[in-house]
């Protein structure tokens, strides 16, 4: 199912986001307009490689979506996008207006079991004290045959501490203190408050276990398609894969 996506998964656009990367903090517009565009293309390519069907008409729910950036392109591609996000602060941190977005908490979304189409969560579940249980909810709402994609930056990867890497290598509380030292002011990201070790092997045991969904592909969201061997490789993988895509289908 992911060979439509794998054609897209191309050098060119590696290196492509990994220079948008550099604007999360300074341009956020920058950093997450270019990322809602290749999210669509993402879900677009995996949900065709599922149902041999286009976006149009389907329900997608985007666990943790913040400020709406990702609303504009799935409407475009004829999707009801509905984003949940728990912080009231964040849901209005670009001054932007998404019909239909929802303060709850992706621990217990405030949907009815088997309502969505897709659900979607991206960059989210490394900021949530109990990942799995984020993941469950996920598939708990989606429909059968229907998608959940969980798309999160792995711990022990170049991006794993956010602003304070590469220092969260050697501790995650040893990097947040140097960056107030360095900056004069808080992280956004404070290590274990709003960010959390969260790991490949983690991710894998819990889409292999989970009895209610299928778990299809897991690959490097942001690698090129002959790259994709390394998830294959216990070890490797925590430090290489960065970020890391579970591809499932809810039975």
């Amino acid at each position: 199912m992911t060979r439509r996506f794998g054609r897209r998964a191309t050098l060119k656009r590696s290196f492509g986001l990994l220079s948008d990367f550099r604007h999360e903090q300074t341009a956020p517009d920058l950093f997450y307009g270019a990322l809602a565009r290749d999210s669509v293309e993402l879900i677009g390519d995996l949900y065709c490689g599922l149902t041999d069907e286009d976006l149009t008409g389907t329900t997608v729910l985007d666990v943790g979506g913040g400020p709406g950036y990702f609303a504009d392109v799935f409407l475009e591609a004829g999707a009801r996008y509905v984003p949940v996000e728990p912080d009231p602060s964040e849901m209005h941190a670009a001054g932007l207006a998404v019909g239909g977005a929802i303060r709850g908490s992706g621990l217990a979304l405030p949907f009815r079991t088997s309502s969505v189409d897709i659900c979607f969560s991206s960059n989210v579940a490394e900021h949530v004290s109990e990942p799995w249980a984020m993941a469950d909810e996920m598939v708990r709402v989606t429909k059968p045959g229907g998608m959940i994609v969980l798309s999160y930056t792995l711990w022990w990867g170049p991006f794993g501490g956010h602003e304070t890497g590469p220092w969260h290598a050697l501790g995650g509380e040893y990097a947040a203190r140097r960056y107030v030292r360095k900056t004069g002011r808080e992280p956004k990201n404070r290590y274990g408050v709003s960010l959390f070790k969260v790991g490949a092997a983690e991710g894998l045991r819990w889409a292999k276990s989970t009895t209610d969904a299928e778990l299809l592909a897991a690959f490097p969201r942001y690698h090129p398609r002959w790259a994709w061997w390394m998830v294959r490789v216990p070890g490797l993988r925590e430090f290489l894969v960065s970020n890391l895509v579970l591809v499932l289908k809810k039975r």
